[in-house]
C-alpha cells in the first residue's frame, strides 16, 4: 500500500514509516498540515496517517478540506495525544475514518490501516491494469503479461500513478510533486533516469510499447486503443 504520514514529530514519523516500509509498503512524509494537504491532493494514496495537532493547518482542517474541497475519499487514520471523546467526534465529523491514541503499538496501527484500506476497496480497485500491465496495490507486485517487473520503490510509485490516471498525461511537474513534494532536484536528470528505468522495465523486448513521451508535456500509458 501507498501511505502518506502527516506528523510533525520526525522521530514518530520515522518510526511509523520504517515499520511500514519493513512490511513492504511505500511511504511519503509531510511535517505540517499544508504540505500534507498538497501531497494528498497530488498523489493517489491508499491511506493517510494524519496527526490531529499540526503546524500550518491542523489535522481536522486537512481532513475537512480533503473531503469537501478536493472530494477525496482516501481513508484517513487520525492520531491524537489525548483520548478525549470530543477530539474523536470532531475528527469523525471532519471525515476521519478511524482514530489511534498515542502511545500506540505499530502493529495495531498497521492493522487498523490495513482494515481501512480493505473497506475502501469498493471505491478504489486493488488491481490496476492497462493492456497486459498490472499492479497489485496490496502486494505491490507489478507484472507485464507473465513477466514480473523488478522496480524500485520510486518506480512502483510512478507506475501506480500512471495506471491510476490512465489515459491522462502525467506532466513533469506532477511527477516531481509525487516524488519530492515541494523540494524537487535542481535539474531534471534524476527524473529522466527514473522514467528511463521504468520504461525499460515495462517495455523492454515487448512488441506493444506502453509508456510514451508526450513531447514538451510529460508521459502517458497507452496501448494504441486509447483516444
Amino acid at each position: 500500500m501507498y501511505v502518506l504520514i502527516v506528523e510533525d514529530s520526525p522521530d514518530l514519523a520515522a518510526n511509523i514509516g520504517e515499520y511500514l516500509e519493513s512490511k513492504g509498503h511505500i511511504v511519503d512524509y509531510a511535517g505540517d498540515g499544508i504540505s500534507g494537504y498538497n501531497l494528498a491532493v497530488a498523489n493517489a494514496y491508499d491511506a493517510l496517517i494524519l496527526d490531529l495537532y499540526l503546524p500550518g493547518m491542523d489535522g481536522l482542517a486537512v481532513c475537512q478540506r480533503l473531503r469537501e474541497s478536493a472530494r477525496s475519499a482516501v481513508p484517513v487514520l487520525m492520531l491524537t495525544a489525548r483520548d478525549q471523546e470530543r477530539d474523536k467526534l470532531a475528527g469523525f465529523e471532519a471525515g476521519a475514518d478511524d482514530y489511534v491514541t498515542k502511545p500506540f503499538s505499530l502493529a495495531e496501527l498497521t492493522a487498523r490501516l490495513t482494515a481501512l484500506i480493505r473497506r475502501s476497496q469498493g471505491i478504489k480497485p486493488a488491481r490496476l491494469k492497462v493492456h497486459d500491465l498490472e499492479f497489485d496495490t496490496q502486494t505491490l507486485q507489478a507484472t507485464r503479461g507473465k513477466r514480473r517487473l523488478e522496480l524500485t520503490p520510486t518506480g512502483l510509485k510512478l507506475l501506480e500513478h500512471f495506471l491510476r490516471v490512465h489515459p491522462s498525461v502525467v506532466t513533469r511537474a506532477d511527477m516531481e510533486r509525487l516524488l519530492w513534494g515541494d523540494n524537487p532536484p535542481d535539474n531534471d536528470a534524476t527524473l529522466r533516469a527514473h522514467i528511463h528505468a521504468l520504461r525499460a522495465a515495462i517495455d523492454q523486448d515487448e512488441s506493444v510499447k506502453l509508456l510514451h513521451t508526450v513531447h514538451g508535456v510529460g508521459y502517458r500509458l497507452e496501448d494504441g486503443t486509447d483516444p
